[in-house]
């Protein structure tokens, strides 16, 4: 069986990654896949600790945080295209505001 620790090393390597992609991209698209990296981090934490403790809960949660996930990426793509389509780009420093 393969250590917790091994796990948790993964996890914290992936959430690190997804943080550096997240606040040094200034391109949309690559921030919201670093958001996806970050939550399959804390998904790997919850199936882990759900495995060491031999409780169904952590795994449970893990299949909910999936969900939300997908649907907030469908959500975050339809608004990239809408402001694609009013704006003409999706580069972060230029969408500075809400209204036009």
């Amino acid at each position: 069986m393969i250590p917790i620790e091994y796990f948790l090393a993964l996890s914290a390597i992936l959430f690190a990654l997804g943080a550096y992609g997240a606040l040094t991209r200034r391109n949309t698209i690559v921030v919201l896949m670093s958001i996806e990296i970050m939550l399959n981090a804390a998904n790997i934490n919850f199936v882990a600790f759900s495995s060491f403790f031999n409780d169904v809960s952590g795994q449970v949660f893990a299949l909910f945080s999936i969900a939300v996930a997908a649907a907030e990426v469908a959500v975050g793509l339809a608004i990239l295209l809408n402001l694609l389509k009013t704006r003409e780009t999706i580069d972060l420093e230029e969408i500075n505001i809400l209204r036009w």
